[in-house]
């Protein structure tokens, strides 16, 4: 199964996401734009992986409070654009302590530096759009264990199984 630890965009944020994506086809911009069920914040890429249970107990191990996120710029990895994610310690201690306790079970992830972004369109040629984005909030009260698989309506994330992230 191929695996990835994610935060899950309130509704709030998804209706920013979405608007920004209809701004860039209102405007011409082709290529594959996310669906709007898989828009996520990846805090780490897993990859083909077959024992969720260990997956899920590292998360489980990982001592979380809620925290915010906010949207914030927008940019693009060549042809991939996304949405921007404003620079929150809580957010990367978060990233941090989940790779590591994937690492102390041997489980392997993507050790790229994390690049808190939510992809909105890929394999497009035109050049970046001047966007507006809002900078809304959500309180991250939720780590979820996601399954990307290819359907015949193309690739899909879909929860697994779910952390809720608790006050002390």
């Amino acid at each position: 199964m191929r695996l990835f630890i994610a935060i899950l965009p309130d509704d709030n944020l998804r209706s920013e996401l979405i608007r920004l994506q209809k701004k860039m086809q209102n405007g011409g911009i082709s290529g594959n734009y996310t669906d709007a069920s898989n828009l996520h914040l990846t805090l780490a890429y897993i990859g083909e992986y077959p024992d969720t249970e260990t997956v899920m107990e590292a998360i489980e191990s990982v001592d979380f409070e809620p925290f915010d996120i906010t949207l914030e710029g927008y940019g693009s990895f060549k042809k991939i654009w996304w949405c921007g994610i404003r620079e929150s310690e809580e957010l990367n201690d978060c990233a941090a302590q989940l790779r590591r306790a994937l690492f102390e079970r041997n489980i392997p992830y993507d050790p790229k530096a994390f690049f808190p972004h939510i992809t909105l369109l890929r394999k497009t040629d035109a050049p970046l759009p001047a966007l507006d984005v809002q900078p809304l909030s959500m309180t991250v009260s939720r780590i979820s264990l996601m399954w990307s698989h290819r359907t015949e309506k193309g690739l899909q994330y879909t929860e697994l199984d779910a952390v809720e992230v608790t006050e002390h």
